[in-house]
């Protein structure tokens, strides 16, 4: 609808993961190397999680996309509300197994034997389970189970699961210290700061074939970062709807007038009731649209999964030997 209007290539802020806009903050790094590496290196178990919308699946994506599949075989699984039995035979109908079995112990028996069989021909296999911070406790035994599957020194099969920040909360419990234990990498993406914000809008502009600068005035990534909390998710939706009310303006210049009624129609903020004046004072100026009650509880949110400053980057270092950074 506006890409012609504002001379793009495609569409800059689709809501769909797509690795060819992904933009890397050190966390996106961090989480892109350290999945490689513990696939690579046959580390077991890993967790990625962070808030929803925080670009888990894209760097997910872009990892599967960057292996060569010569060496690795995958299976994922995208929704994990499942039965133990329907969760077992799913990973291996993504495997590509066919003939599974009724019995459970025949279907773990074909798969260690599939497993075995990649490993000899040095492949590495994982199984990979996305929105994992819906898997229940008795799926989680599971899948800790499925971690047994080992030959002398490595594992046979490398498990990763990627999840909401809740999965940080799940796997803390106390009923589940033996599944913690063996978790080998642990990742986490936090949301965009105010200046990655605007960043992260230049580079998907970039992307898309726009000029520079983009149309978004300093006063409205501003104002993009505040209501979106800097998860991408978001921006993505404030930003694609902003420059279609743009168009529909005829308008060159994405101004905080746009933003705010795009976020009353998302339903992101409100606006207040205005209060009487006094008649001794001057009118009162027009209520400011206010952000809902629940912004102050997800900044509180977004500060507990701050990333450390002084945090080492680890899976960084590691890229930069890989080329990956």
């Amino acid at each position: 609808m506006y890409t012609a209007f504002f001379q793009l290539a495609n569409k800059p802020f689709r809501m769909t993961p797509d690795p060819a806009f992904l933009y890397l903050t050190p966390s996106h790094r961090e989480a892109l190397a350290g999945i490689t590496y513990a696939i690579l290196d046959r580390k077991g178990f890993l967790v990625l999680s962070g808030m929803a919308g925080t670009g888990k699946t894209t760097v997910l994506t872009s990892v599967l996309g960057s292996l060569p599949q010569s060496k690795v075989r995958t299976s994922v699984i995208l929704n994990p509300t499942l039965t133990p039995s329907e969760f077992l035979e799913m990973a291996m109908i993504d495997f590509g197994i066919l003939d599974i079995p009724e019995s459970k112990a025949q279907r773990l028996w074909k798969l260690q034997a599939f497993l075995m069989k990649a490993r000899q021909a040095d492949q590495i296999c994982a199984l990979i389970v996305d929105e994992a911070h819906k898997l229940n406790p008795e799926l989680l035994e599971e899948v800790r189970l499925l971690g047994n599957f080992e030959h002398a020194d490595e594992k046979l099969l490398q498990i990763l699961l990627i999840g909401q920040s809740e999965l940080d909360e799940v796997l803390s419990r106390k009923e589940l210290w033996q599944f913690t234990q063996r978790i080998s990498v642990r990742l986490s993406i936090p949301p965009l700061s105010p200046a990655a914000t605007g960043e992260y809008i230049a580079h998907r502009w970039a992307k898309a074939g726009g000029s520079a600068p983009h149309p978004f005035s300093p006063q409205a990534v501003a104002r993009i970062a505040l209501l979106s909390a800097g998860i991408p998710r978001i921006i993505n939706c404030v930003c694609d709807n902003a420059l279609t009310l743009a168009f529909a303006d005829s308008a060159r210049r994405v101004e905080v007038e746009h933003i705010n009624s795009v976020a009353i129609d998302l339903h992101l903020t409100e606006p207040l009731a205005e209060k009487p004046a006094p008649a001794i004072l001057a009118p009162a100026p027009p209520a400011a649209k206010a952000l809902p009650e629940t912004f102050p509880v997800r900044m509180k949110t977004l500060e507990r999964y701050a990333p450390s400053p002084s945090k080492s980057s680890l899976f960084a270092r590691w890229a930069e030997r890989l080329g990956l950074a």
